[in-house]
């Protein structure tokens, strides 16, 4: 299908905000929506049993709308699934169910407590982050559903173990990534066999940035949660970061409670999600902030990455997200 014949589809049913104006498509967006397209279509070709992981974040939001345009007017061949760490954003569940909701597509939602009160994830603190215990309850749901395919928001410019990712992402029958088991992807062919128990987890989004994505948000007219745009917000302010103030967070003797004028640079849980000092309240105005930023998105505002023993390599080999 050629880019025309995709933009001629009918109108997607995701919500658009009210203060973006949808821009012109340029050349290079439009390649990385066509590829996005290819590898969404090709999962619901190649795979017996996949599934769209949708948490409410831009990225998610993106995929949502790249399957309107894959598979619209029919329905999507996956379900959405979503593990709530039970620490996340009330405003982003709120999103997330409201979108969900006018897509009229069916949600899976799967939590870390849950895995808690089974025994199946134990807490070293009551307190204690939930971002890395999610892959516990990931793992448990691909083994419940029989998932053969996860499909993510993850991309390669986020971190630089998420660099080595393939597209089409191998993982073992223990749900373990090793980088060196990954397939090659000569002229976009990928290698789909899976033998039992083996998944792959599908990353359509891989070869965008972040000014990417805020290009395509803006094109799209996308709505977003508003944590993603300036707004006043009580804050602990730990040296050079800002903490969220929220119950899942443990705040130090130390820390000065104070209102800030932020926004996030991305959405996850709660505990480790850090925002920044920013005045960008537009698509606009973010994708101008981006063009001058200095730190990678996730340089700076997840704790987890900074903070966590084991690094995202380990936590990926583990089965990670």
């Amino acid at each position: 299908m050629s880019g025309a014949e995709i933009m001629a589809l009918p109108a997607a049913p995701l919500a658009v905000s009210n203060d973006v104006s949808p821009v012109p498509f340029g050349a290079h967006l439009d390649a990385l929506e066509s590829e996005a397209i290819h590898v969404l279509r090709e999962v619901a070709a190649e795979f017996r049993n996949p599934v769209l992981l949708f948490s409410g974040g831009k990225d998610s939001t993106i995929l949502l709308r790249l399957a309107e345009k894959a598979f619209r007017p029919g329905r999507f061949p996956f379900p959405l699934l979503h593990v709530d760490t039970g620490h996340n954003f009330p405003e982003v569940i709120e999103f997330r169910d409201r979108i969900v909701a006018q897509s009229d597509e069916r949600l899976i939602v799967r939590t870390v407590q849950d895995s808690i009160d089974r025994g199946r994830v134990r807490l070293k603190r009551a307190n204690q982050s939930r971002n890395a215990l999610q892959t516990v309850t990931l793992l448990d749901a691909i083994a419940e559903f029989g998932f053969d395919a996860c499909i993510g928001g993850a991309r390669r410019d986020e971190e630089k173990a998420r660099a080595k990712e393939r597209i089409f992402s191998f993982r073992d029958a223990f749900g373990q990534w090793d980088p060196r088991r990954q397939r090659p992807e000569l002229w976009s062919l990928y290698n789909t066999r899976l033998d039992p128990g083996e998944h792959m987890r599908v990353f359509p989004l891989s070869n965008w940035t972040e000014l990417d994505v805020w290009q395509y948000i803006a094109h799209e007219g996308l709505e977003l949660p508003r944590l993603y745009y300036a707004h006043p917000r009580s804050v602990a302010v730990r040296g050079s970061s800002l903490l969220p103030v929220a119950d899942a967070v443990d705040l130090g003797e130390h820390d000065r409670i104070e209102t800030r004028i932020v926004r996030f640079r991305t959405v996850g849980d709660v505990s480790c999600t850090l925002p920044v000092e920013s005045k960008a309240a537009t698509v606009a105005e973010i994708i101008a902030e981006i063009l001058t930023a200095e730190v990678s998105e996730r340089g700076a505002t997840r704790l987890d990455d900074q903070t966590s023993d084991a690094s995202m390599e380990e936590r990926k080999r583990a089965g990670y997200f």
